[in-house]
């Protein structure tokens, strides 16, 4: 056995697949799987498909995981839209000053052409 077969059972991994990805976005995604499931297992000591098949859970627990979620998914996008607005109230503040400075020094400029006359 080599030693990435010696590690992988003892981290619980049965096997491994090598994937080719045409797009680096899928990629990201799986990647995320990963780690996510690496989490997981360092956090609970098991595997979503061991807390199925030793009934650690019940369907009941697994939707009521999923609704509080999907709740938390709500409250994200919430608040990212905040930021968002935010952000673009900030831009438009601030074009505001730059166009108001840039309109106050050109009149200057006006102010000081006409004051020669």
């Amino acid at each position: 056995m080599s030693s990435r077969e010696i590690m992988d059972a003892k981290n619980g991994i049965e096997s491994r697949k090598s994937y080719g990805f045409r797009d680096p976005v899928v990629r990201h995604v799986v990647d995320k799987f990963v780690e996510r499931s690496n989490v997981g297992f360092e956090k609970y000591g098991s595997t979503l498909d061991d807390e199925r098949r030793l009934k650690m859970k019940g369907l009941t627990k697994y939707l009521n995981d999923i609704q509080e979620e999907l709740m938390d998914a709500v409250l994200y996008i919430q608040a990212a839209r905040e930021e968002l607005q935010d952000l673009s109230e900030e831009a438009l503040i601030d074009r505001h000053r730059d166009n108001n400075y840039e309109y106050s020094n050109n009149a200057s400029d006006y102010d000081d052409e006409t004051d020669e006359d």
